[in-house]
């Protein structure tokens, strides 16, 4: 990477201490890192951080617990993250680095914002990665009812470590064709599921119509307008990954062209993917015939006695999860070596592999996913797992409010250095920052009845952590904030 001769802060921060071919190759990034993500791989790595397990699996409850509104929260939380797109790409635009948003906290707040954007973000993909891991183990007892959920989640586990370890290309091969899968069975569904609409289809007891977005007590709103807004703490969740392309970015085979086409085509998937499937969903059955912890495609395919493409959902649903864990592994060991280096995390996790894979973090975040598969077993018929995917939403929120900030206080310290500034730009990232607030609040509101009839704060249990992850960060901060980086980012 050529030397930045304005300024020490917009050098890449994450330089080490590597072999002399790691500056001067064409092939590797001043990080160290392999770019050797084609177009291909960063084109359906973006369409399928879009779309995931949110999708797959939790639009059926939340179809059933708030009506055909659902299509609105979608849509809401669509804006936000189509902002948020946006955001990022001024920001990969003005610099591209594998700490993304992480650097670039650091670069616009110091240290501090460095250090909160870092461990914020392995709280969220902590979290996530655990819950995804137990889900697979938990699908694949649709196929092998007899095989421990934790031993699936195990293997599944080991296999992702296997693809991370062995190249960043492998990576990106892998999530090539998961998200080929993902976005070959959304794109047919939509295509069947609109025949089905506008031959006005027997499905079930009913007809696949418009119709059934206004049938029943209440219309559209059959638990009332409050709760379509109330759900979009749970919606916003569903969208987590999208920002993968920024981390990307570092490893990117030619980034000043492949991103700009990522961002601006995320709004396209996020109208057709999102709200086009959920809008469907709505019109094929009536909201109430769909179920929490059944995919609303296997619920569709069944009611039209197809089983077994209820069969091949489930190992879509399965290819989903894989992905998105494989997704953070990838970027936690990309942004945990990014904060070693920032003095923030051991410096072990810097160590890099001959194939320039941060091998080190890589097992760091696999070790602590195994932890919480393990205690899976013993924390099992709580609602540790309900409560674990919450505690993730606040990581995704405070990510998310990282890059809006980052976005106004580049703007506001340097103008318009990017190729690809945001639009609306203070205001817009304003409005974003403002709806992620209101969404932690509405988190506070959300509540989980079990099947006998109890009723669990799920919500207020979620931001009751705020303050216990509040507490660790600040001890972790004055252990490390005297720490001296190994870059010139804080020199």
């Amino acid at each position: 990477m050529p030397q930045n001769t304005t300024t020490d802060l917009q050098r890449e921060p994450e330089t080490l201490a590597a072999p002399s071919t790691a500056t001067t190759s064409e092939n590797l990034s001043a990080e160290g890192y392999k770019k050797t993500l084609s177009g291909r791989h960063v084109t359906m790595i973006s369409m399928g951080g879009a779309i995931g397990v949110g999708l797959f699996m939790g639009a059926g409850g939340r179809l059933a617990s708030t009506g055909p509104a659902l299509i609105f929260s979608y849509a809401i939380a669509g804006v936000i993250a189509y902002l948020l797109m946006r955001a990022l790409g001024e920001l990969i635009m003005y610099r591209q680095t594998s700490g993304s948003f992480v650097s670039y906290a650091g670069e616009m707040f110091g240290k501090k914002g460095a250090f909160l954007s870092g461990w914020m973000y392995f709280i969220n993909w902590g979290m996530t990665g655990i819950a995804e891991l137990i889900a697979i183990g938990l699908y694949f007892q649709f196929f092998f009812p007899n095989v421990p959920v934790e031993a699936s989640a195990i293997a599944a586990l080991l296999l992702l470590v296997a693809v991370n370890l062995l190249s960043v290309k492998a990576f990106g091969e892998f999530e090539f064709w998961a998200s080929v899968l993902k976005v070959g069975a959304i794109l047919i569904f939509l295509a069947v599921g609109t025949f089905m609409v506008v031959t006005n289809a027997k499905v079930g007891n009913g007809h696949a119509s418009a119709a059934n977005l206004f049938d029943g007590d209440g219309g559209m709103f059959p638990k009332g307008a409050l709760v379509m807004v109330l759900v979009l703490n749970a919606v916003i969740f569903a969208y987590n990954g999208i920002e993968l392309v920024g981390i990307t970015a570092g490893e990117m085979q030619d980034p000043k062209r492949e991103v700009p086409k990522a961002i601006r085509a995320v709004v396209l998937r996020i109208v057709v993917f999102y709200v086009g499937s959920v809008l469907l969903l709505a019109m094929l059955l009536p909201s109430d015939q769909y179920k929490a912890g059944v995919s609303p495609f296997v619920t569709v395919f069944g009611q039209m006695g197809l089983g077994w493409v209820g069969d091949v959902m489930n190992m879509i649903v399965i290819t989903a999860a894989l992905s998105s864990c494989n997704s953070g592994l990838y970027s936690i060991g990309r942004v945990f070596r990014t904060m070693a280096n920032n003095g923030h995390a051991p410096q072990w996790l810097t160590k890099m592999s001959s194939r320039h894979v941060p091998y080190a973090a890589i097992l760091a975040i696999a070790a602590f996913y195994l932890v919480g598969i393990l205690l899976n077993i013993w924390l099992g018929g709580s609602h540790a797992f309900d409560l674990a995917l919450n505690t993730a939403s606040i990581g995704v929120i405070f990510t998310w409010g990282a890059i809006f900030a980052s976005q106004i206080a580049l703007r506001h310290q340097k103008g318009k250095v990017s190729t690809l500034p945001m639009p609306g730009s203070p205001w817009t990232s304003w409005v974003g920052l403002v709806a992620l607030l209101a969404i932690t609040v509405l988190i506070g509101f959300d509540t989980m009845t079990s099947k006998t009839g109890e009723v669990f704060l799920l919500g207020l249990w979620t931001l009751a952590t705020i303050p216990f992850f509040a507490v660790v960060l600040w001890l972790g901060w004055q252990k490390v904030k005297n720490n001296e980086p190994k870059s010139e980012l804080f020199s």
